[in-house]
């Protein structure tokens, strides 16, 4: 098919998570190929920009915080600042790298979070969840440990044993215990918001596979995969105290799920390195956006984000 030919480009590289250093598998996947894209544009004359960032916020990091003794801020300061030396040592070309945990970012995914729940777009949940009550606190699937119900492995998290590979829900552990104060805990309810996929999944099989046919095999293929079962609600809130607090009043000590966030920052990145212009990188239609990403953020970059923006509008 006859390929749209575009005034500009925004190229996007996945947010590397401030939690450890950036490795060689990082670079050879996804950092030195959005680099040499990149640069071949502006080679060309052609407007581009490129942009990249930390993501800071989510569970691994407070884990890491609390092992450590020190405070989640002091965790993603620290490998924010190796991986941009990292970065920059390298040759790495990004016109901007910055972080999640920006005044601009804060305020775009607010925002953004806003006008979805102002405009009715998001589904309001309350389930049971897993609470700590010596740390009085609801616990994310990784603060919760226990005996897997397949191999009976004793150390499974909420999420995943890593023991067999199985993908679990904090509910199927066998005698759960608390990572923070060892505790047992208790179900408790809560109220959290979801981004409703299930309404999108027309349009997303119009977009995806009728309109993208020129993506790689792998990202169309899985893209396909997920299309042809049903596509479930996904909880865009967490009962967390590290991250965007959700700005709705009777959301009290809950923020923004971190892949609500994290791509959220490639436009205020975008912003924040030029704060008059940056629209016509995101809103105009003659803007093409190239996402360089690793395998496992593919249901995210092609299946959350577009629906994200999708019921957005703007």
């Amino acid at each position: 098919m006859e390929q749209k030919q575009y005034k500009r480009t925004t190229v996007t590289a996945a947010l590397p998570y401030a939690n450890g250093g950036v490795h060689i598998g990082h670079l050879a996947g996804v950092y030195v190929p959005a680099d040499i894209f990149a640069r071949y544009l502006r080679l060309k004359k052609e407007d581009v920009v490129f942009i990249g960032g930390s993501d800071e916020h989510g569970v691994p990091i407070t884990i890491r915080a609390r092992k450590e003794g020190v405070t989640p801020q002091d965790v993603v300061d620290r490998f924010h600042s190796m991986i941009k030396k990292s970065f920059e040592d390298f040759g790495i070309s990004f016109d901007i790298y910055s972080r999640t945990t920006s005044p601009t970012h804060h305020d775009m995914a607010s925002n953004f979070f806003k006008k979805l729940y102002d405009d009715g777009k998001l589904l309001e949940k309350e389930t049971e969840q897993y609470y700590d009550e010596e740390a009085h606190q609801f616990l994310a699937d990784r603060y919760i440990t226990g005996e897997c119900p397949h191999c009976h492995n004793e150390g499974a998290y909420g999420d995943q044993c890593e023991k067999c590979g199985r993908d679990l829900s904090p509910t199927e552990l066998l005698h759960p215990r608390s990572t923070i104060s060892g505790s047992q805990p208790v179900m408790k309810k809560t109220k959290n918001w979801y981004l409703p996929l299930d309404k999108y999944q027309d349009w997303l099989k119009e977009w995806i596979l009728e309109g993208h046919k020129e993506w790689r095999p792998n990202v169309y293929g899985q893209c396909k995969s997920w299309l042809d079962l049903d596509l479930q609600p996904r909880a865009m809130t967490r009962d967390l105290d590290w991250g965007i607090p959700v700005p709705v009043k009777e959301a009290e000590g809950k923020v923004l799920y971190v892949w609500f966030d994290a791509p959220i920052g490639y436009i205020s990145n975008t912003k924040e390195l030029l704060p008059n212009s940056w629209e016509k990188w995101w809103k105009d239609p003659e803007t093409r956006l190239v996402h360089f990403i690793g395998k496992d953020n593919i249901v995210f970059h092609c299946i959350v984000f577009p629906v994200m923006l999708k019921a957005h509008g703007g």
